[in-house]
């Protein structure tokens, strides 16, 4: 595949859904390469606008640096042209630096950026990590704002003057009001994400703000359902997102609520009931009980 530019990136993500394939793994917990590549290729030619490997639903966290750029390859060589693919960098800024060069050795178009590893950190340095990672690549970097990495939006306005290739703000806080004096100050400089998890519950409203474009976590097991839902959000037909709404998500969520880190397991225990195993979750996460998976299974038949 070719690379895009990061304008072209940005554009390109922002003109519909985003898809975070998960990661294949094997009953050992190795990388199953083979099936990945497989469900990537499948994702990529089902109408999806960009493809982000190894992001937080494809266990990132989980993966060693080397590790990532295997997965990132590998999607690599099964995204379609004119499909972006986005790679993960974090942990630390010396290691997010090294995974940004990398990811553009490997031929993907953009960056997702994580929060650093563990520790809090004032603007200020947030901002510089955000700096050395822009300055490491010439691929289009998307900032992940959530957990001990919120941007406020005179930090987000300051990286998007000193860095050109700052493209996304991806949002996984859920706070209105920040989202909204983002949006203010900076217009269309970037392409905003909503990336909460479950996002499509949030969808619409953000929609009004002018955030284009979620991270589709159940893409990854009911794809025509999850576009279903994207063309009714950007219709803003209520009526039928609400439909939606109360006849899968909303009692998805419930059941991803029933344990911690669910957002991501829950996404697996969905692939199993769809027929497309895609292998155990890694610690440390865990699975969904029975009862748990049985409960997903008989939803998930609803909506295939």
């Amino acid at each position: 595949m070719s690379q895009h530019a990061p304008d072209e990136t940005a554009r390109l993500l922002g003109a519909g859904l985003l898809s975070f394939p998960v990661t294949h793994f094997r009953d050992d917990l190795s990388f199953d390469e083979d099936a990945y590549r497989a469900h990537v290729a499948r994702l990529g030619h089902e109408g999806v606008a960009g493809l982000f490997a190894a992001g937080g639903t494809g266990e990132f966290f989980s993966l060693t640096p080397a590790e990532v750029g295997r997965v990132v390859r590998a999607a690599a060589a099964e995204t379609p042209d004119g499909v972006p693919l986005v790679a993960p960098a974090g942990y630390g800024t010396a290691t997010a630096v090294e995974m940004a060069r990398d990811a553009e050795r490997a031929g993907a178009d953009g960056i997702l950026l994580f929060p650093p590893y563990l520790t809090e950190a004032p603007q200020d340095g947030l901002a510089a990590h955000v700096r050395a990672v822009c300055a490491a690549t010439g691929l289009g970097v998307t900032v992940y704002s959530r957990s001990n990495a919120v941007y406020q939006d005179g930090t987000v306005a300051r990286l998007a003057e000193e860095c050109p290739n700052l493209v996304g703000f991806k949002d996984g806080v859920g706070d209105l009001e920040l989202m909204t004096r983002i949006r203010s100050r900076l217009g269309d400089r970037l392409v905003y994400i909503g990336g909460l998890p479950t996002a499509e519950t949030f969808a619409l409203p953000y929609l009004e703000m002018g955030v284009t474009t979620y991270s589709s976590a159940i893409f990854n097991f009911a794809p025509e359902f999850a576009l279903g839902f994207y063309k009714a959000v950007r219709a803003r037909d209520r009526d039928e997102v609400r439909r939606r709404l109360d006849g899968f998500v909303l009692p998805y969520c419930e059941i991803r609520n029933r344990g911690k880190g669910y957002a991501v397991s829950i996404v697996k225990a969905g692939m199993r009931a769809a027929g497309r195993p895609a292998g155990p979750v890694r610690p440390p996460l865990t699975d969904l009980t029975a009862a748990e998976f049985a409960d997903l299974a008989a939803l998930v038949e609803k909506v295939l």
